[in-house]
Order: structure tokens, then sequence, then C-alpha cells
């Protein structure tokens, strides 16, 4: 096997694990936390409706509580009062993902891309 099918083999698995992660964190984490927030009369954004901008942005609320946000995405004290500890694992699962098939990326790009 060499380098370049190594390469690629790695990137179509970060594909799939970022698209594994998003799944679950959306049928899990972001759904739970809808759900509560529906109890309590609030709604997700309506401007999201089947878009999924706002699955990063639970996840980096979740990820990363006390960071200041002064215009997020989401309803921030919402996401912290309904958000358990399985959420933070599946929020740093999301991330992991896509941070690592970022750097494949800029891997594959570096090494790979001819110069002109």
């Amino acid at each position: 096997m060499s380098y370049f099918e190594l390469l690629m083999f790695s990137m179509i698995f970060f594909i799939f694990a970022w698209a594994i992660s998003l799944f679950f964190f959306s049928r899990i984490t972001v759904r739970h936390i809808e759900n509560e927030m529906a109890k309590v009369g609030k709604s997700p954004p309506a401007w999201d409706k089947g878009i999924g901008v706002r699955l990063s942005a639970y996840s980096l609320v979740i990820l990363f509580p006390n960071i200041n946000r002064n215009g997020s995405l989401i309803d921030v004290e919402s996401t912290l009062r309904y958000r358990r500890k399985r959420d933070w694992y599946l929020a740093l699962f999301v991330n992991a993902a896509f941070y690592l098939l970022f750097i494949q990326i800029l891997i594959c790009y570096f090494v790979y891309v001819p110069s002109t």
C-alpha cells in the first residue's frame, strides 16, 4: 500500500467518522436539548430548519461553556442548563472528527497538489 492510498483511506475513514458523529450528536444531544426547551416554551432557531448549522454551535457551547458568547446562534443558557455528561463526549467526538478530517485534507493538499 502506497502513502497516497493510506492518506485516501484515512480521509475516507475521517469523513465517515464525522458523518456518524454528526448523526448521533443530532439524534441524541440536540433532540434532547430542543425537547427540554420546548417544554418551557422556547423553540430552536426558525431559520435553521433542515440546514444543521446549529449543530456546531451546540457542540462548541457544550465543549467550552465558559467562553463569552454575545452573538450566539442558539440559546446558550438553555443549552448549558439541559446538557448532560454524555453530551460533552458526543460534542468532543464531533469536533475531534472534524478537526482530524480538516488536518487530513490539509496534508493531502500540501503533499499531492502540484505546484504551478
